[in-house]
């Protein structure tokens, strides 16, 4: 079966020297697997990899759509999926580094994405909400309709926080129930899963070097 690999773990914990170093030794290109780092321009805060730390490793799904376009995860899930096959096709292994739970499970599991269309006026007009009445107000109307949704989604992500909305409205469904009964086990990728930890308090003060970095 087709092996993929995937380094996961909370930010600052080293997921990119892991994932660099690992991708030298195989030969191999590294698939970001960020809800964030898709965008272009959007470097504060997502802590994209620089062209130093890639050290020459091809990284895809980086800077590839500006802020105000729309990309969903069955969209990620496409484009990241043609790469896979590309990289296996060569008999190398490819690397996924995540980023964003959601997107890591598109490639994880069998998730059916395709049946809930967006809806224009639905965005709009939560987009309209979210301006008049801000982040808190919108973030309330997901945790009186699905509390556990707004429990894995920031209150920042007004995009996740939105279409989970939207899926709600069009469907009825918790957007944390949509695939609750169709999650399996895919069987298109052989996945070794790296999950990598650190002590709290040192990741903690990681992670605060690493805003300092950001916004110097």
């Amino acid at each position: 079966m087709n092996k993929i690999i995937v380094i996961v773990g909370p930010t600052a914990v080293g997921k990119t020297y892991i994932s660099v170093e690992l991708a030298k030794k195989l030969n191999t290109e590294i698939i970001s697997a960020d809800s964030m780092q898709i965008y272009k321009g959007m470097n504060i805060g997502t802590a994209k990899i620089t062209e130093e730390e890639k050290q020459g490793i091809i990284h895809h799904m980086i800077d590839i759509i500006s802020p105000d376009e729309e990309y969903s995860v069955s969209e990620f899930k496409y484009d990241a999926e043609k790469i896979i096959d590309r990289l296996l096709s060569e008999n190398r292994i490819p690397i996924i580094v995540g980023g964003s739970g959601l997107y890591v499970n598109s490639l994880i599991y069998d998730l059916d994405f395709g049946n809930t269309k967006s809806n224009k006026k639905l965005r709009e007009y939560y987009t309209y909400y979210y301006k008049e009445h801000g982040e808190d107000a919108l973030y309330d109307k997901l945790l009186k309709i699905d509390p556990v949704a707004a429990e894995k989604i920031h209150k920042n992500n007004i995009k996740r926080i939105i279409r989970a909305l939207e899926v709600y409205d069009i469907t009825g469904v918790k957007f944390s129930e949509l695939n609750t009964d169709i999650r399996k086990k895919s069987n298109k990728y052989d996945c070794i899963l790296i999950g990598l930890s650190m002590e709290r308090k040192v990741l903690y003060e990681r992670i605060n070097q690493r805003v300092d970095e950001m916004l110097s």
